[in-house]
């Protein structure tokens, strides 16, 4: 195998990934558990993001160390996505028992390991 097939498979790793989101609706979680939505307008070589929200007719800049995952959003599906649903006091849950249930998920369905076990650390 040559050197420019090999590089041709290797995914981009810098903000230069972004070129194909610019000018597309995106979703963009934050460390802090926020969420903006938008359309992608532009970016700088440290990942910060310039997005347009259309409903509050206004800009949001992201910064780029505050990212934790952004996605295209299908806009053919993007009316399928249900609504949030308020929550009564009886169906909400703590943090702990909402951690305690996901490991469980990804350990039963997903065969991760439990926390703490061997072959767990990096």
């Amino acid at each position: 195998m040559d050197a420019d097939t090999i590089l041709s498979h290797v995914p981009f790793t810098t903000s230069g990934s972004l070129v194909d989101c610019v000018d597309k609706k995106v979703i963009i979680i934050l460390r802090d558990g926020k969420e903006h939505v938008g359309v992608l307008r532009s970016y700088d070589q440290f990942a910060n993001l310039l997005i347009e929200n259309p409903q509050q007719k206004c800009f949001d800049l992201v910064r780029g160390e505050n990212v934790v995952m952004m996605g295209e959003i299908d806009l053919d599906k993007e009316d399928e996505i249900p609504t949030a649903i308020s929550k009564t006091p009886s169906e909400q849950v703590s943090r702990s028992q909402y951690e305690k249930r996901k490991a469980d998920v990804l350990r039963k369905v997903y065969g991760f390991s439990a926390e703490g076990q061997e072959g767990d650390s990096y």
